[in-house]
């Protein structure tokens, strides 16, 4: 199953109910929710306030992102927020073991993700505890930035590891996502797309329309 997250830090935050609605009415299931501390990347984002304030206004599935440091921290605020996804970075976590235990100890599902730099073997140790592994495919922290081609290769990595042990691990990627990259990215094997600019860069519910009729094609 392929499912598109939009990424709200693309979305227009005055309309930000409204166009979530559109995106729910053109099939997305997810929304991509990205908190990000000025620490661990640059820029600043948003936090629970804002999380808990849209929870209220739309049943979709919140993934949410953390692109800060320690983010055991802020798990179970996040939870209590809204989010039923949690993934936080490989590179921000000292016990990552013990984070991804925080995370299902709240309830939410774990995600771990990798910047693009970051080889896969970094996880050898915890794949087979997590619900979902996000692939960075650019620099994490700003929006509308250019695919890195590379990451492919980890997808594909990620998908036979994931294959060979009989595993429903879902693969993320984050960055670039748009109609140009979406099929390679699905032939390499990740399942779960988000898009930022592609969806909300014009008329959103059409935008998303678009992803769903591509996965279509490959759900046939």
């Amino acid at each position: 199953m392929y499912i598109l997250a939009p990424s709200v830090l693309a979305a227009d935050f005055g309309k930000l109910a409204e166009d979530t609605a559109k995106a729910r009415e053109g099939g997305a299931s997810y929304l991509h929710l990205d908190v990000m501390d000025g620490a661990f990347v640059p820029s600043i984002s948003f936090g629970m306030p804002v999380i808990a304030s849209l929870r209220g206004y739309t049943d979709l599935v919140f993934d949410v992102h953390m692109m800060v440091e320690d983010p055991g921290r802020y798990v179970e605020s996040i939870r209590a927020a809204g989010a039923d996804i949690i993934t936080v970075h490989q590179e921000a976590c000292t016990h990552l073991d013990r984070v991804i235990g925080q995370i299902k100890a709240s309830g939410a599902k774990a995600g771990v993700a990798l910047n693009p730099a970051t080889p896969v073997s970094t996880l050898e140790c915890v794949l087979d505890q997590v619900d979902m592994v996000l692939v960075m495919s650019v620099n994490p922290g700003f929006g509308g930035q250019k695919f890195i081609p590379y990451t492919l290769d980890k997808v594909r990595a990620l998908r036979q590891y994931f294959d060979r042990k009989g595993l429903s691990t879902d693969i993320q990627v984050d960055g670039g996502v748009n109609r140009d990259t979406i099929r390679p990215l699905i032939e390499a094997g990740a399942n779960v797309l988000v898009a930022g600019s592609a969806v909300f860069g014009g008329d959103v519910k059409a935008n998303v329309e678009t992803f769903m009729n591509i996965f279509k094609e490959y759900e046939r």
